[in-house]
């Protein structure tokens, strides 16, 4: 089990296919599964009940299928798509992560998967709260302008128009939300090792992280 933690933009999602795909190993990506239910949970506000939440996670199913790169998340058996990929679901992904609920569901879920598959978890808490026992953990982390300029980027490379100071004030706003919650905030596991990206390139990264995780192939 490789576990890699840190905030949007530090280049988890990039780097976690990449060493999945380098061990033969499924890949989970947990910032996709409080996506889906940003959008299934659409109608929740803040002040709806716990219980209503609860219920209505309830017959959600997630799985994988595949490995490395062509790793592929499912809900309820269907492929999760590009439906998931905006600001707007980003953020109110974030909004619903605060939710102990909402976190609870996920965390079984995802430690049922995990207990199926071996795997490298991608996410918030990955090393810290859900697979606490993983052999190797990774945080990655860069400063909020390098991750708003990674995300015009990759915006554009899509062709979407994207405006660098709103995604920088939208990164700022979700770091001070995932770092202070009360429930898992943000933050390094005591044994992991964090990697500051800001001046690093992909390969970079890569060798740094293969240089632990290699051994657990």
């Amino acid at each position: 089990m490789v576990t890699i933690d840190g905030p949007a933009g530090a280049g988890k999602t990039t780097l976690a296919r990449r060493v999945a795909q380098a061990l033969g190993v499924a890949y989970l990506d947990t910032g996709a599964m409080f996506r889906v239910l940003a959008l299934r949970l659409s109608s929740v506000a803040a002040d709806t009940p716990a219980g209503e939440v609860a219920a209505a996670l309830s017959g959600l199913d997630f799985s994988l299928r595949g490995a490395g790169a062509d790793t592929t998340l499912l809900a309820d058996g269907v492929p999760v798509g590009d439906e998931i990929r905006t600001e707007a679901v980003a953020y109110a992904a974030s909004t619903l992560a605060t939710r102990p609920e909402v976190r609870a569901f996920l965390r079984a879920a995802q430690q049922r998967i995990g207990r199926d598959v071996p795997l490298v978890a991608e996410g918030r808490d990955m090393g810290t709260v859900v697979f606490p026992g993983a052999a190797h953990k990774f945080f990655l982390d860069a400063t909020a302008e390098v991750r708003a300029a990674r995300r015009v980027e990759q915006l554009a490379a899509m062709g979407r128009p994207a405006d660098y100071a709103a995604i920088l004030a939208d990164i700022t706003r979700r770091d001070v939300q995932d770092r202070t919650r009360a429930e898992a905030p943000l933050r390094p596991a005591p044994d992991a090792v964090v990697i500051d990206t800001s001046n690093l390139d992909i390969d970079g990264v890569f060798a740094r992280i293969m240089e632990s995780a290699a051994p657990a192939a």
